[in-house]
């Protein structure tokens, strides 16, 4: 039995569970420009992906890169959201 597909979907079931609350939270705290630390961020697991030669862990790496730059966009979708009403407005944020 090969568990490789398995352990890949739970652990990307698992990285969107964690990006959720991070976006959220980033927006929240930082502000906008927290997509500053989610493309530092990819850059950092993908080149990481890119080093460990292990299959599992360098596919989880490039899927935790690839929702880091995934993460930029929705940070910006998430301030649009805080300017409906949807969601508190943070510290993080210039008045």
């Amino acid at each position: 039995m090969n568990f490789t597909g398995i352990l890949v979907g739970l652990s990307t079931f698992l990285i969107i569970g964690l990006f959720y609350p991070l976006v959220i939270k980033a927006e929240y705290y930082i502000g906008v420009i927290s997509w500053i630390l989610f493309a530092a961020a990819g850059v950092l697991f993908g080149t990481a992906s890119l080093m460990v030669s292990h299959l599992i862990w360098s596919t989880i790496l490039g899927v935790v890169a690839f929702f880091s730059f995934w993460s930029i966009l929705e940070v910006i979708h998430q301030r649009e959201r805080v300017r409906k009403g949807w969601f508190p407005e943070g510290p993080g944020h210039k008045k």
